[in-house]
């Protein structure tokens, strides 16, 4: 009996050691199963941040893009107006150039109403010459057609005596 009884408290301390294991193993199990649904929680809010990362990526990889677009149009804008700037310049260079050949065709313009009113006065001066030389002209045509007359009474009278 005592055998019985040796055997049967080895069979209560490996019941208690078994069931000690089991109380053991089961908080274990219950720690493992804890630290499951918190790294799986973990997982769920990772895979959240990734997938709220993700749109945040492509949505910088658009404004990447739209920036890049317009800084290829604000360069070939940049372009543009650097050409419109150079022509906006020619053209000043060509308004300048005309204003000068303005200023001096003004100026012989001037030159040619001053020389203009030069010659009238001349021409006036000339013709009033002339009107004085036709007037001296026909005075003396009379002097020379009564002298001639007299030269013809004076040749008839003496023909006469």
């Amino acid at each position: 009996m005592d055998a019985i009884k040796a055997r049967m408290n080895a069979l209560r301390l490996e019941a208690d050691d078994s069931a000690a294991k089991v109380e053991e193993l089961k908080a274990k199990v219950k720690a493992l199963e804890t630290e499951n649904l918190s790294k799986e929680q973990e997982i769920t809010s990772l895979q959240h941040k990734n997938q709220v990362l993700e749109a945040d990526v492509e949505k910088l990889e658009g404004q990447i893009k739209e920036h890049k677009e317009r800084a290829d149009s604000s360069s070939q804008a940049g372009s543009q107006a650097e050409s419109l700037q150079r022509k906006l310049q020619l053209l000043e260079e060509e308004a300048e150039e005309s204003d000068r050949t303005i200023r001096e065709l003004n100026e012989k313009l001037r030159q040619t109403d001053v020389k203009s009113g030069h010659y009238e006065r001349k021409v006036q001066a000339l013709e009033a010459s002339r009107d004085q030389w036709e007037a001296k002209y026909e005075e003396m045509a009379k002097k020379y057609a009564d002298t001639k007359k007299e030269l013809n009474d004076f040749v008839a009278e003496i023909g006469n005596i």
